[in-house]
């Protein structure tokens, strides 16, 4: 929980521009973490005549690698920029934990860089929700396509998702370099061309973003089919569409997919693959069997 401003704070906070607004707001956060660490907390020596409580502001700029005026300008709310490698070194040396960490990126109007940074859409409650769709395959996505959670019968619709590394879980990343994901998409070609398309469409309020660049970065040197499709500037919305799957344990699957957004529509969204009929749903019941046969032997 975070402390309430000072009174300066609350004038610019009901008086202020939104820009001016969150510099702050960001100010009074990062004043409030940095008074509430001790210097033995971080491995620093308490010297004898310490008044500031807390860390000083040369501590917390030593400690995250950054100038201690640039750091001073920050905590007085000046107007300067803040990237989220800087953001993220801040975050570790003011010992944030996941919720303060959130917040700190949330009023710098930054997104988090972090691999594998939980969703706060992904509640206990939305995994119990995707185990009850079971067996219709489900998936939490969010806007550039990392599979955020999963119930089993998705982690076996394309591929085995358990033996993915989480920081590979994305849906782009898998259709253009994941063989078992490829070989079960019926129309490899034109899924990963509308794909791309799809890509480029979310991505255009996202340009300047590490995650996203890094993960066009990615895309770029693992594959030359993926670097084609880009060079065609396509792009296409999002919606429902009819698929049909080549799946490695049960045969072919025809569903139509589902978006439940879980926030804005640039956000998070819990995607489905209903049936469009009944060998499906038979097909997907047996997968449902598979893998509960699969996780008794393992028990």
């Amino acid at each position: 929980m975070t402390t309430m401003a000072t009174p300066q704070v609350q004038t610019a906070v009901h008086g202020g521009s939104e820009p001016d607004v969150r510099r702050h707001e960001l100010a009074n956060f990062l004043r409030s973490r940095r008074e509430r660490i001790t210097p033995e907390r971080v491995g620093l020596v308490r010297g004898h005549r310490r008044r500031t409580p807390g860390l000083r502001r040369e501590e917390v700029a030593q400690l995250s690698a950054v100038g201690v005026t640039w750091y001073t300008w920050l905590e007085q709310a000046r107007d300067i920029q803040v990237s989220p490698q800087v953001l993220d070194a801040l975050a570790r040396a003011l010992l944030l934990d996941r919720s303060e960490r959130s917040h700190l990126f949330s009023l710098a109007g930054a997104i988090d860089p972090a691999p594998g940074a939980e969703c706060p859409h992904v509640t206990p409650a939305l995994r119990t929700m995707l185990r009850q769709l079971e067996p219709i395959p489900a998936c939490v996505q969010n806007s550039r396509y990392d599979i955020l959670a999963h119930n089993r019968t998705y982690g076996r619709l394309l591929c085995d998702l358990e033996t993915v590394a989480p920081e590979d879980r994305n849906v782009m990343l898998l259709a253009y370099t994941n063989e078992q994901w490829r070989s079960s998409v019926m129309d490899t070609a034109e899924v990963t061309r509308f794909i791309t398309a799809k890509f480029r469409a979310a991505m255009a309020e996202h340009l300047a973003e590490p995650a996203w660049k890094d993960l066009l970065g990615r895309l770029e040197a693992a594959s030359p089919e993926f670097r084609e499709n880009w060079a065609r500037h396509e792009v296409v919305g999002t919606g429902s569409r009819s698929k049909i799957f080549r799946n490695a344990w049960v045969g072919l699957l025809r569903v139509e997919t589902t978006d439940l957004w879980l926030g804005p529509s640039a956000g998070p969204r819990l995607v489905s693959y209903a049936p469009r009929d009944d060998e499906t749903r038979e097909r997907l019941e047996r997968l449902q069997e598979l893998v509960r046969e699969a996780e008794a032997a393992e028990a």
